[in-house]
C-alpha cells in the first residue's frame, strides 16, 4: 500500500500516530502547485510531481488528526502554495484543536477571507517565531501590498512574520524589504539561499557533495556534483506529500519517488531508523543544510546520514 492512496476513513478508523521524540518538524505539503514562478524556487530543483493528486480535506482532517504530536511540535500546512488547497479553510478548522498549526505562505489569498474563516488564536503558540509565516520573493511579489497584508494580520493579533531568501540577484532588494519591515515593528527574517547558482553552491551543509548532478541551475547547466552513491539515512521529519504519501525526505517527495507509506494507511506506523538510499548525490538542500530547529538552536540538519 505504499503507493497507494487507501479509501477515505473517518477519524476513528484509524488508530493513533505517535511520533518519535526526536522529530522536530511536521510537514504537510498541501499541493505543490503555486501562483508564484520563482526561478530559484527550492521546491522545483528536481520536482516531477505538481499535478499529483491532492486528497479532499476530509481526508487531510483525518489523516493529521491521528497524529500525537507535542505542544512545540505543530503540523506546518505549506506547499507550493497551500491556500490554494480547494478545502484550506476546511482543513484547518477539522483539525483538534489541542493540534497546534503553522502556515507557511506567500500571503497572495484574500486576507478578509482569511480573518474571516481562521481566529487568530488558532494560529498562535508560544515558540520564538511566528505561526504564520510570509515568503516575500521579489521581484514576484510587491513589498508595499506584502506589508499592508501582514500589517493588517498583526492589528487583528495574527502570529505572522516575514522570510526572504538572500538570492544572489536580489541581494539589495531583500535587505531594503527587511529595513522597510523593521520600520514598521514586522518580524523580518533571512533565509540563505541553497543550491547552485553561475555554478557556485550557495549554503551551509553537513554533507556538501550530497547536493548532486540531477538539480540543475536555472539556466539548464547541471552542477558539478558527484555521482549517486548508496548510503543509509534517517529522518527527523514527517513529510507528508499532496496524495498522503510519508516521505523519506524532501528530495523523494520532489522526484515523486516511492513513498514509505500512506497518512490514511491503518497500518502505517512512524519508524525512527535509517533507511537505505540509492540516491545520494541528488539530496534536496532544504535535507542537508545546517540550520536551526524549532527552538531557533542553531546546528540541526534534518536527516542523519550513515556511509
Amino acid at each position: 500500500m505504499k503507493g497507494r492512496s487507501p479509501k477515505s476513513h473517518a477519524a476513528t478508523d484509524l488508530p493513533e500516530l505517535k511520533l518519535p521524540e526526536r522529530y522536530n518538524y511536521i510537514a504537510a505539503f498541501l499541493t505543490l502547485g503555486c501562483n508564484l514562478k520563482c526561478p530559484y524556487c527550492i521546491n522545483w530543483l528536481s520536482a516531477k510531481s505538481a499535478a499529483e493528486r491532492h486528497m479532499p480535506a476530509a481526508d487531510w482532517i483525518a489523516g493529521l488528526n491521528r497524529l500525537r504530536s507535542r505542544g512545540d511540535l505543530p503540523v506546518t500546512l505549506q506547499g507550493g502554495e497551500p491556500t490554494l488547497h480547494a478545502g484550506f479553510y476546511e482543513i484547518v478548522s477539522g483539525l483538534r484543536s489541542d493540534l497546534n498549526i503553522d502556515v507557511l505562505t506567500n500571503i497572495q489569498f484574500d486576507v478578509d477571507e482569511f480573518m474571516a474563516r481562521v481566529p487568530p488564536e488558532r494560529l498562535r503558540r508560544d515558540a520564538p517565531y511566528a505561526s504564520i509565516r510570509v515568503s516575500y520573493h521579489p521581484p514576484m511579489m510587491a513589498l508595499a501590498g506584502t506589508k499592508a497584508k501582514v500589517l493588517r494580520l498583526l492589528e487583528k493579533g495574527y502570529s505572522v512574520g516575514i522570510w526572504a531568501v538572500r538570492h544572489p540577484s536580489n541581494i539589495e532588494q531583500i535587505e531594503h524589504a527587511g529595513d522597510e519591515c523593521a520600520k514598521a515593528g514586522i518580524d523580518f527574517r533571512f533565509k540563505e539561499f541553497l543550491g547552485y547558482h553561475d555554478g557556485k553552491l550557495h549554503g551551509q551543509y553537513k554533507y556538501p557533495d550530497a547536493v548532486g548532478p540531477e538539480q540543475a541551475d536555472p539556466d539548464g547547466r547541471r552542477n558539478p556534483g558527484p555521482r549517486r552513491r548508496k548510503v543509509r539515512c534517517r529522518t527527523s521529519e514527517l513529510i507528508i506529500g499532496p496524495a498522503g504519501g510519508v516521505y523519506r525526505c524532501h528530495s523523494d517527495l520532489y522526484n515523486g519517488r516511492e513513498p514509505i507509506g500512506h497518512l490514511l494507511d491503518p497500518a502505517f506506523v512512524i519508524e525512527d531508523v535509517f533507511r537505505p538510499c540509492g540516491a545520494y548525490g541528488t539530496c534536496n538542500p532544504c535535507d542537508i543544510k545546517v540550520k536551526t530547529n524549532r527552538f531557533q538552536q542553531f546546528g540541526h540538519t534534518s536527516v542523519e546520514i550513515e556511509f
